[in-house]
């Protein structure tokens, strides 16, 4: 806000985990479920470069999804858990984690071995019991491809609007979606996009963030321009 003095203060804490850990990687999530009072974090997908031990001078830069294991942090007691689960049975990068109790649901995504963007969506359930947690996996049929979208929440608790992104390897989504969950489950519905500039419009690629109450922030390169994007 203009005059305001308020002061904002980040604080970066660092947690020592146990257990099995996910390795570096990028385009991956990270969700927060809460379950019987108790709270984790998930972290799935995502790519990473190839070992140390497969890397030759042909291969350097090579990256590969990392495989579909879905990662349980308990972040209280600094453990860490991985889980195969049959439903993912694909690694997957760049795609959308939405979360609400104890269900995180994974929407669209990019599989780089087979340079695809299935429609894809999945229900992960996570139950925090005492001992052991227990995570299920359902394939739902409300899923459409994207990759690097941006996922804005609105006034409603729950509610967002996905927009941006790339539905194929050299075409943006333009169309907007809302999705809710709740209770039963979530749902999907197409949303009247904005007026795309022509600048957005004709640009190859586009890239953003999310800047809540159903804001986001959308840029594109600057075409021949050394300059600041257009946003």
């Amino acid at each position: 806000n203009h005059g305001c003095n308020r002061k904002v203060t980040l604080r970066c804490q660092e947690k020592e985990l146990a257990g099995e850990l996910p390795g570096p990687r990028y385009g991956h999530t990270i969700s927060v479920v809460h379950s019987r009072g108790k709270t984790a974090c998930v972290v799935f997908g995502g790519r990473s470069y190839l070992p140390p031990a497969e890397r030759t001078t042909e291969n350097w830069n090579t990256v590969a999804d990392c495989p579909p294991l879905v990662y349980l942090l308990d972040l209280e007691f600094g453990c860490c858990s991985a889980y195969s689960l049959p439903e993912l049975a694909d690694g997957q990068s760049f795609h959308l984690a939405l979360a609400r109790e104890d269900c995180v649901y994974f929407l669209g995504g990019h599989i780089l071995s087979s340079d695809c963007r299935p429609p894809r969506l999945f229900r992960l359930r996570v139950e925090l019991l005492l001992g052991s947690p227990l995570l299920s996996c359902d394939t739902l049929n409300d899923g459409f491809s994207i990759t690097s979208a941006i996922a804005t929440l609105t006034s409603s608790a729950h509610e967002y609007i996905i927009l941006g992104g790339y539905q194929s390897e050299s075409q943006k989504r333009m169309q907007c979606t809302s999705v809710a969950l709740d209770d039963v489950g979530i749902r999907i519905k197409s949303r009247e996009p904005p007026q795309w500039s022509s600048d957005i419009s004709q640009s190859r690629t586009w890239f953003g963030g999310n800047l809540e109450k159903g804001s986001a922030l959308i840029a594109v390169p600057s075409e021949g321009n050394t300059a600041s994007p257009d946003v």
